[in-house]
């Protein structure tokens, strides 16, 4: 190839710069590579040029990840389709093809299964995987937020006096992608989590993204991580959301800029138990939150504090702690981990919102659930006679579900539930919530959407 066609190829690069964020999120998986292979050795000769490119290995780089064989998997691609439809490698470089060809290998992608990371899915557990990439937005003195990228998964720089850091100016959120059964990619009510945050970071006096920014930010995180979300039943992708004061402050304030972060890590069951019966101690001396605080959003200071009391139960056989409230010192309030539901007959309650008990918002669906299935659903006050009392019990969470709970231990007291099996309306709200968040059901209530 002549010089001149080189020169042009490396002022092209400028061009591809706007090509990062779309190209990055782009799971280049190439159709029909078998088909193509024969044109494909008719370029075998130019491959060498090809690499000497810088255009062409930035496309190689930002499409195809860091897997060697999807690299040369988009090398054959890439001069295949060059050979196809007769455009050499000096017209790509004088017509802007590039853009053309990236979109016409995205459009390939869908049309083939997605390549799976190459983990044991049966063995997930409720713990980091590092990923592929993470997102990440920031925000300055003037409250909106620039424009986010992905980028690689990695380590975040931040000063020494950043707001989080010195004043735990943060929030954080949790939600999941899953894999249906037909490979299509859902997500389950983001907006809620959205609100939430922005609810929580007028708290601490942060700005927050609009529904809609957030919601971009966690399909283009999955979407750039596809490959890490469990076959269906198996698990599912754990999406984190941060929220921090990362400007430098010195003097109680808030922090003079905010980033906004997304990362992701395939997750299985949170207990140990998994979907068996989990147990739980009512703690006595130490409390979740008070009224005024910030129970009522999820900081990430609420979290630290109940490591000691959570340690403590997990070292005597439990499986977490359930709080009671700080005023009269009777009524339960949350498990260290997710929000508490009992039932007696007909009747399942929960403890209200008072600002002390967070939102959950498979909370909030599982009452939406339950009240379609006939059963009254009071939230209130929820005395700790009341919980040993109970017909059942369960917990909710993002990550726990929908929880059984075997038993509960109070004072010298131990109460079991159901002779300590699962089954009951736990197993009921538990297949009714799952099966719409696999694509099993149909979503009568509207709280799913495809990510592609």
């Amino acid at each position: 190839m002549a010089a001149a066609p080189i020169r042009r190829m490396k002022k092209s690069v400028k061009d591809c710069e706007e090509l990062r964020t779309r190209a990055s999120i782009l799971s280049v998986k190439i159709t029909e590579v078998e088909k193509e292979t024969a044109k494909a050795n008719s370029w075998r000769r130019s491959n060498r040029v090809c690499k000497q490119l810088p255009c062409y290995n930035f496309l190689l780089n930002s499409l195809t990840g860091h897997k060697n064989v999807e690299k040369r998997r988009f090398a054959v691609s890439f001069r295949s389709w060059s050979s196809s439809t007769g455009t050499s490698m000096n017209r790509i470089v004088q017509s802007g093809a590039l853009h053309t060809q990236a979109e016409a290998v995205a459009a390939s992608t869908s049309r083939e299964v997605e390549e799976l990371a190459d983990i044991d899915w049966d063995a997930l557990g409720f713990g980091l995987r590092q990923t592929d990439y993470m997102y990440i937005m920031k925000c300055r003195k003037d409250g909106e937020f620039y424009e986010g990228e992905l980028q690689p998964f990695g380590t975040v720089e931040l000063s020494p006096s950043a707001g989080v850091l010195n004043y735990g100016q943060g929030l954080f959120e949790g939600l999941k992608a899953y894999r249906t059964t037909g490979g299509r990619t859902i997500l389950f009510r983001p907006e809620e989590n959205a609100l939430r945050m922005q609810m929580g970071a007028d708290r601490l006096c942060m700005p927050a993204p609009s529904v809609e920014q957030f919601v971009n930010a966690v399909k283009q995180t999955v979407l750039a991580n596809k490959r890490w979300i469990p076959p269906s039943g198996k698990g599912s992708l754990y999406i984190r959301i941060l929220l921090m004061g990362s400007g430098p402050i010195l003097g109680l304030g808030p922090a003079p800029e905010v980033t906004f972060l997304t990362f992701v890590s395939p997750v299985g069951n949170y207990f140990k138990e998994g979907l068996k019966p989990i147990h739980l101690q009512v703690e006595r001396m130490h409390h979740r939150s008070t009224p005024g605080g910030t129970g009522g959003v999820k900081a990430i200071g609420n979290y630290a504090p109940a490591l000691r009391v959570l340690s403590g139960a997990k070292a005597k056989g439990f499986s977490d702690v359930i709080y009671l409230d700080s005023v009269n010192k009777k009524y339960i309030e949350e498990v260290s981990s997710c929000n508490i539901f009992l039932k007696k007959g007909n009747i399942i309650s929960t403890p209200a919102l008072h600002g002390t008990v967070l939102p959950g918002v498979t909370r909030k669906s599982i009452i939406a659930l339950a009240r379609t299935r006939g059963y009254e659903v009071q939230e209130r006050l929820v005395s700790i006679d009341e919980l040993l009392d109970a017909d059942e019990v369960f917990c909710t969470g993002t990550a726990v579900v929908v929880s059984p709970v075997g038993s509960v231990s109070y004072l010298e007291r131990r109460v079991t539930y159901r002779s300590g099996s699962p089954g009951g309306v736990s197993e009921e709200l538990y297949s009714a919530l799952t099966s719409i968040q696999l694509g099993l059901a149909e979503d009568s209530m509207g709280w799913t959407f495809e990510v592609k």
